[in-house]
Protein backbone atom coordinates (compact mmCIF):
# COMPACT_ATOMS: atom_id res chain seq x y z
CA UNK A 1 0.00 0.00 0.00
CA UNK A 2 1.27 3.71 -0.88
CA UNK A 3 1.69 5.89 2.22
CA UNK A 4 -1.30 8.28 1.23
CA UNK A 5 -3.32 5.54 1.35
CA UNK A 6 -2.11 4.24 4.77
CA UNK A 7 -2.56 7.98 5.94
CA UNK A 8 -6.48 7.96 4.55
CA UNK A 9 -6.71 4.54 6.41
CA UNK A 10 -5.28 5.51 9.82
CA UNK A 11 -7.05 9.36 9.76
CA UNK A 12 -3.93 11.43 9.55
CA UNK A 13 -1.88 13.38 7.31
CA UNK A 14 0.54 11.92 4.57
CA UNK A 15 3.05 13.87 5.88
CA UNK A 16 2.50 13.13 9.66
CA UNK A 17 2.72 9.83 8.15
CA UNK A 18 6.09 10.11 6.44
CA UNK A 19 7.47 12.15 9.57
CA UNK A 20 7.26 9.39 11.74
CA UNK A 21 8.67 6.54 9.31
CA UNK A 22 11.44 8.46 8.98
CA UNK A 23 12.04 9.02 12.98
CA UNK A 24 12.03 4.98 13.01
CA UNK A 25 13.64 3.73 10.11
CA UNK A 26 15.48 1.14 11.91
CA UNK A 27 11.78 -0.43 12.56
CA UNK A 28 11.22 -0.78 8.39
CA UNK A 29 13.60 -2.90 6.36
CA UNK A 30 13.66 -2.98 2.45
CA UNK A 31 11.08 -6.03 3.03
CA UNK A 32 8.24 -3.90 5.28
CA UNK A 33 8.81 -0.74 2.84
CA UNK A 34 10.76 1.23 0.50
CA UNK A 35 10.38 4.41 -1.36
CA UNK A 36 9.57 4.46 -4.93
CA UNK A 37 11.67 5.94 -7.26
CA UNK A 38 10.50 8.74 -9.99
CA UNK A 39 10.27 6.29 -12.70
CA UNK A 40 8.06 3.57 -10.86
CA UNK A 41 6.33 6.70 -9.59
CA UNK A 42 5.57 7.89 -13.07
CA UNK A 43 4.44 4.07 -14.36
CA UNK A 44 2.33 4.39 -10.88
CA UNK A 45 0.31 7.44 -12.19
CA UNK A 46 0.15 6.51 -15.86
CA UNK A 47 -1.77 3.04 -14.94
CA UNK A 48 -3.59 4.10 -12.43
CA UNK A 49 -6.71 6.43 -13.14
CA UNK A 50 -7.65 7.00 -9.60
CA UNK A 51 -5.35 8.95 -8.38
CA UNK A 52 -5.79 12.26 -6.60
CA UNK A 53 -4.94 15.35 -8.91
CA UNK A 54 -2.16 16.85 -5.96
CA UNK A 55 -0.27 13.69 -5.64
CA UNK A 56 0.39 13.14 -9.17
CA UNK A 57 2.36 16.09 -9.57
CA UNK A 58 4.21 15.81 -6.17
CA UNK A 59 7.68 16.39 -5.95
CA UNK A 60 8.25 13.23 -3.65
CA UNK A 61 7.71 9.82 -4.43
CA UNK A 62 5.74 8.28 -2.47
CA UNK A 63 6.79 4.79 0.34
CA UNK A 64 5.46 1.53 -0.36
CA UNK A 65 4.31 -0.54 2.72
CA UNK A 66 3.87 -4.55 2.67
CA UNK A 67 1.76 -6.17 4.73
CA UNK A 68 4.57 -6.80 7.50
CA UNK A 69 5.18 -2.52 6.84
CA UNK A 70 1.59 -1.90 7.55
CA UNK A 71 1.80 -3.57 11.02
CA UNK A 72 5.14 -1.84 11.95
CA UNK A 73 3.34 1.56 10.86
CA UNK A 74 0.37 1.13 13.06
CA UNK A 75 2.21 0.22 16.23
CA UNK A 76 4.60 3.42 15.25
CA UNK A 77 1.62 6.15 14.44
CA UNK A 78 -0.62 7.47 16.98
CA UNK A 79 -3.51 8.18 16.53
CA UNK A 80 -6.45 6.48 17.57
CA UNK A 81 -7.37 4.49 14.44
CA UNK A 82 -3.74 3.26 14.35
CA UNK A 83 -3.45 1.94 17.84
CA UNK A 84 -6.80 0.11 17.24
CA UNK A 85 -5.37 -1.59 14.36
CA UNK A 86 -2.22 -2.56 16.58
CA UNK A 87 -4.45 -3.88 19.12
CA UNK A 88 -6.52 -5.94 16.71
CA UNK A 89 -2.90 -6.78 14.88
CA UNK A 90 -2.14 -8.87 18.26
CA UNK A 91 -5.36 -10.09 18.80
CA UNK A 92 -5.31 -11.79 15.24
CA UNK A 93 -1.25 -13.07 16.06
CA UNK A 94 -3.17 -14.45 19.72
CA UNK A 95 -6.28 -16.03 17.56
CA UNK A 96 -3.60 -17.64 14.91
CA UNK A 97 -1.95 -18.94 17.27
CA UNK A 98 -4.63 -20.75 19.30
CA UNK A 99 -5.97 -22.23 15.77
CA UNK A 100 -2.06 -23.72 15.48
CA UNK A 101 -2.23 -25.13 18.86
CA UNK A 102 -5.87 -26.96 18.13
CA UNK A 103 -4.50 -27.74 14.52
CA UNK A 104 -1.46 -29.78 16.87
CA UNK A 105 -3.91 -31.58 19.03
CA UNK A 106 -6.29 -32.52 15.89
CA UNK A 107 -3.06 -33.53 13.65
CA UNK A 108 -2.01 -36.01 16.92
CA UNK A 109 -5.62 -37.29 18.04
CA UNK A 110 -6.09 -38.20 13.66
CA UNK A 111 -2.10 -40.15 13.90
CA UNK A 112 -3.35 -42.07 16.81
CA UNK A 113 -6.40 -42.69 14.75
CA UNK A 114 -4.68 -43.93 11.80
CA UNK A 115 -2.55 -46.12 13.51
CA UNK A 116 -5.12 -47.78 15.45
CA UNK A 117 -6.83 -47.91 12.11
CA UNK A 118 -4.16 -49.55 10.52
CA UNK A 119 -3.54 -52.22 13.33
CA UNK A 120 -7.27 -53.36 13.01
CA UNK A 121 -6.82 -53.80 8.93
CA UNK A 122 -3.94 -55.49 9.57
CA UNK A 123 -5.56 -57.85 11.47
CA UNK A 124 -8.61 -58.49 9.72
CA UNK A 125 -5.89 -58.82 6.29
CA UNK A 126 -4.27 -61.65 8.40
CA UNK A 127 -7.53 -63.08 8.67
CA UNK A 128 -8.80 -63.11 5.58
CA UNK A 129 -5.47 -64.45 3.80
CA UNK A 130 -5.56 -67.64 7.00
CA UNK A 131 -9.13 -68.44 5.48
CA UNK A 132 -8.18 -68.39 1.69
CA UNK A 133 -4.85 -70.40 2.69
CA UNK A 134 -7.47 -72.70 4.43
CA UNK A 135 -9.48 -72.63 2.02
CA UNK A 136 -6.54 -73.76 -1.00
CA UNK A 137 -5.41 -76.19 1.31
CA UNK A 138 -9.32 -77.89 1.66
CA UNK A 139 -9.33 -77.59 -2.15
CA UNK A 140 -6.12 -79.61 -2.95
CA UNK A 141 -7.19 -82.42 -0.51
CA UNK A 142 -10.12 -83.34 -2.45
CA UNK A 143 -8.65 -82.79 -5.80
CA UNK A 144 -5.89 -85.48 -4.40
CA UNK A 145 -5.98 -88.97 -6.15
CA UNK A 146 -6.77 -91.81 -3.28
CA UNK A 147 -4.17 -94.42 -2.71
CA UNK A 148 -5.54 -97.86 -2.77
CA UNK A 149 -7.78 -100.18 -2.61
CA UNK A 150 -11.94 -98.72 -3.73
Amino acid sequence: MLDFDLAEMYEIETRALKQAVRRNLDRFPFDFMFQLTKDEWIEVITNCDNLPENLKYSPNTPFAFTEQGVAMLSSVLRSKIAIQFNINIIRAFVLMRQHLSDYKELKERIEQIETETNIKFNDIYQAINYLLQKDKQEIEQTERKRIGFK
